[in-house]
C-alpha cells in the first residue's frame, strides 16, 4: 500500500528566520543614534581640547613663565578654559560605561521580557540563546569601538599638554588614569553584560537598572582599589630633609625607615629642615629616612592591561551567567509556531 503524500494544508513549514540585525537596529534606533551622537560630540570636544585649547593654554603659560619681577600680562582665561574643558571631557569619558549600563539594564532585555516581545520572537524561529547572543553582540561592537575611540582621543588630548602646560594632570591622577586607558572600554562592555544579566534576573526595567548600575559601580571600585597591587611596585628611599618622600606615581605605601631598616607606614611629619617639631617626632621613632613604594609612569600600561584583563574576565563570567540564567528560565528552546491544520 502506497503512503499518501502530505498535503500542503498538513505540512508544517518552519518559519523563516527573521533578520535579527535589521530588527535590533530598528528596535534600538534611538539608543544607537544617541550613542553615536555622544561619541561624536565628546570626540569633537577632545579634539578641541587637545588642539586649540592646549595651544592657547601653553602660550599663556609661556607668557607667565617669562614674566619678570615687575610682572606682565598673560591670558588667564585660556588657562582656565583648558582646565575646565579637560575636566568636563574626562568626566564624560568616565561616564560612558555607566550610560551603557543604564541603557542595557533598562531597555536591552528587561523591557522586552516585561512586554512579551522576547517571547514572541522565540516563537518566530529564533531560539532564546540566539536572541540573547544577537542582543549582546551587535551593541558590543558599537560600544567597544566608541568607548575605545574616546579613550584614545582622551589619551592624545592629555599627552599634547605634557611639558607645555604647568598644571597638566599627572598620569596617575584618578580621573586621567581612568579615562586614558583600555580599562574604560572594557568597563563599558562589562556594563552592557551586567545590564543584560540583571534584565534577565529581574525582568523589570527599574529593578534591572538599579542592579546593573550598582554592579558596575562595585566592579569599578574594586578594580580601582586593587590597581596598586596588580603589579610589583618599586621602592625609593629619600632624606628627611625633603617635605615628602621622593617618587611620583601611584602610591602603594610610604612612611619612615628606622636606623635598623624597619619600615613604619605613615607618620609623615614634614621636612626636618624647618622647625624642631618634626625632628623630635622622627627622633622618637628612630627614623632616619623616608621610603616610598609606588608605581612610576613606566608601569602605566602593565597596570592598565592587567586591569583590563580582569574586567574582561568578569565580563565573560557575567555572559556565561546570563546564558545559564536564560536557559534555566526558558528550559529548552520553545516549540516553533506550527502551521494551521
Amino acid at each position: 500500500m502506497t503512503a499518501l503524500a502530505p498535503t500542503p494544508a498538513l505540512t508544517s513549514r518552519p518559519a523563516r528566520s527573521p533578520h535579527l540585525l535589521r530588527w535590533l537596529i530598528r528596535l534600538h534606533r534611538p539608543a544607537l543614534l544617541a550613542w553615536i551622537a555622544f561619541v561624536l560630540v565628546v570626540g569633537g570636544l577632545l579634539l578641541w581640547v587637545g588642539g586649540p585649547l592646549t595651544d592657547a593654554s601653553a602660550a599663556a603659560w609661556k607668557q607667565y613663565n617669562a614674566c619678570g619681577a615687575d610682572g606682565c600680562s598673560y591670558d588667564v582665561k585660556a588657562i582656565g578654559r583648558y582646565k575646565d574643558w579637560y575636566n568636563y571631557t574626562t568626566i564624560a569619558v568616565i561616564a560612558a560605561p555607566f550610560l551603557v549600563t543604564a541603557w542595557s539594564g533598562a531597555a536591552l532585555v528587561s523591557r522586552e521580557l516585561e512586554s512579551g516581545t522576547a517571547q514572541l520572537a522565540w516563537t518566530q524561529a529564533v531560539s532564546p540563546a540566539r536572541w540573547l547572543a544577537a542582543k549582546l553582540a551587535v551593541p558590543a561592537v558599537l560600544i567597544a569601538v566608541g568607548s575605545g575611540l574616546l579613550a584614545g582621543l582622551h589619551h592624545w588630548a592629555w599627552s599634547t599638554g605634557q611639558g607645555r602646560i604647568d598644571t597638566v594632570k599627572g598620569w596617575h591622577d584618578l580621573g586621567t588614569y581612568a579615562a586614558n586607558g583600555t580599562a574604560t572600554a572594557a568597563m563599558a562592555l562589562a556594563g552592557l553584560v551586567s545590564g543584560a544579566f540583571w534584565g534577565l534576573y529581574k525582568r523589570e526595567p527599574y529593578s534591572a537598572l538599579f542592579g546593573s548600575l550598582m554592579s558596575t559601580g562595585l566592579l569599578w571600585s574594586l578594580v580601582a582599589l586593587a590597581t596598586p597591587h596588580l603589579w610589583p611596585s618599586v621602592s625609593k628611599v629619600s632624606s628627611l630633609t625633603h617635605s615628602v618622600p621622593a617618587g611620583s606615581g601611584i602610591v602603594v605605601d610610604q612612611g619612615l625607615v628606622t636606623s635598623t631598616g624597619q619600615h613604619i607606614s605613615g607618620h609623615l611629619c614634614g621636612s626636618t629642615t624647618y622647625g624642631q617639631h618634626c625632628k623630635t617626632v622622627y627622633a622618637k621613632l628612630d627614623a632616619v629616612s623616608y621610603y616610598n613604594d609606588y608605581h612610576p609612569q613606566s608601569h602605566y600600561w602593565p597596570l592598565q592591561l592587567t586591569s583590563t584583563a580582569i574586567i574582561l574576565a568578569v565580563t565573560a563570567a557575567l555572559t556565561v551567567a546570563a546564558f545559564s540564567l536564560l536557559k534555566h528560565r526558558t528550559g529548552s528552546a520553545p516549540a516553533r509556531k506550527a502551521a494551521a491544520v
